[in-house]
C-alpha cells in the first residue's frame, strides 16, 4: 500500500483565519480613548497629590484614580466590551468635573474643565469605536461550514 505521509492540501485542516484587521479609523479612535483615559488618570493624581489638593499635602481622593486604572487593559486589547461600559461609567467623572469647575476656586476649577474636555473626549472616542467596529463586523462575510 502506498500511503502518502504528507497529506494533500485538501487534507490539511484549515487554518484558523488571521484575525481581520481593524480600519485605521478605528485604530485611531482607540488610541484617543487610551489617550485620554491615560490622561483623566494622570490629571486625578496629579490633581489630588500636588496641583490643587483639598488638603494641603494631598489627600485621600486621590483614590478615585484607581477605578480608571481597571479598565485600561481592555481598552488596550481592543475589548468591545470594556468600551462600551467605560462610555456609561465617565459620566460620574464629568459629572465630578462639573461640580468641581462650579464649586471649587481657581485652579481647581481649571483642572476640572480639562477633566471635562478628557471625559467628552474619552465618550466620543469609545462611541465612535463600537459604532465603527459593529459596522466592519457587519460586512465581514459569514464564516463557512
Amino acid at each position: 500500500m502506498n500511503t502518502p505521509t504528507d497529506p494533500t492540501p485538501a487534507d490539511r485542516p484549515a487554518a484558523a483565519s488571521p484575525r481581520p484587521t481593524l480600519p485605521p479609523v478605528v485604530v485611531w479612535s482607540q488610541r484617543l480613548a487610551v489617550g485620554s483615559l491615560l490622561g483623566l488618570i494622570v490629571l486625578s493624581v496629579a490633581w489630588e497629590l500636588w496641583l490643587a489638593p483639598i488638603r494641603p499635602g494631598g489627600s485621600w481622593l486621590v483614590l478615585k484614580a484607581l477605578p480608571l486604572c481597571i479598565p485600561l487593559a481592555g481598552l488596550l486589547r481592543n475589548r468591545l466590551y470594556t468600551f462600551r461600559w467605560v462610555s456609561l461609567v465617565i459620566w460620574l467623572y464629568f459629572i465630578e468635573g462639573v461640580v468641581r469647575a462650579w464649586g471649587d476656586p481657581a485652579p481647581a476649577a481649571w483642572l476640572a474643565g480639562v477633566e471635562i474636555a478628557l471625559c467628552l473626549v474619552l465618550f466620543a472616542a469609545c462611541a465612535v469605536y463600537v459604532r465603527l467596529r459593529l459596522a466592519a463586523a457587519r460586512r465581514l462575510p459569514e464564516p463557512a461550514e
